[in-house]
């Protein structure tokens, strides 16, 4: 027993300094920083692209909408007896391959007043399959009606990182919705 004290207290001084040179080694430690830092950072880069995409789309939708609406506004939807499938066709032209033209969905109604016009975001409902169930307005009224112009679009969204989420509908989509208001021309 006596003899083991001893060896232990002659490696005692040894090990000391060698416990002092591994505390003071600095090999690994960028390595282990950037572990620490790589995984929020990129959490924060994913979020950030992300929201930057679907503002993106929501402002592409917008001038979209706004281009199309013209063809209200100036009668010529009315005139030429336009339905709501061709005006789709119309706001999908009008579109870049950002969007699925299958995927738009178009609501026009008319109001004698700007007081009495409804621009509130409208519920989606889904059906069991989850499509759309909901029933579009189609009516661009007359020469001087207020229109309020409607395109809506479901963009895909995907989870990002440590909870962060973009969607606002059951299905895990986000609705973009792109409202004009205007007064037709006298045409």
């Amino acid at each position: 027993m006596a003899l083991l004290l001893g060896r232990i207290r002659s490696l005692a001084p040894a090990f000391c300094i060698a416990a002092r040179r591994y505390a003071g080694c600095n090999n690994g430690a960028s390595a282990v920083e950037f572990a620490l830092i790589a995984a929020p950072f990129l959490a924060l880069l994913v979020a950030i692209l992300q929201t930057a995409v679907v503002f993106f789309a929501g402002r592409v939708l917008d001038e979209t909408t706004e281009q199309a609406s013209r063809y209200i506004l100036t009668g010529q939807a009315q005139t030429s007896g336009m339905t709501q499938a061709q005006f789709g066709d119309y706001v999908c032209q009008k579109s870049s391959s950002l969007f699925s033209c299958n995927n738009f969905m178009i609501n026009v109604q008319n109001y004698s007043s700007f007081a009495s016009a409804n621009t509130s975001t409208p519920t989606l409902t889904f059906d069991s399959s989850g499509a759309v169930t909901n029933q579009w307005a189609w009516s661009p009224g007359n020469a001087g009606d207020i229109v309020i112009v409607q395109v809506m679009y479901q963009w895909p969204i995907i989870l990002g990182p440590l909870g962060f989420n973009l969607s606002n509908l059951s299905n895990g989509n986000r609705l973009l919705v792109s409202t004009v208001a205007l007064k037709t021309e006298p045409y």
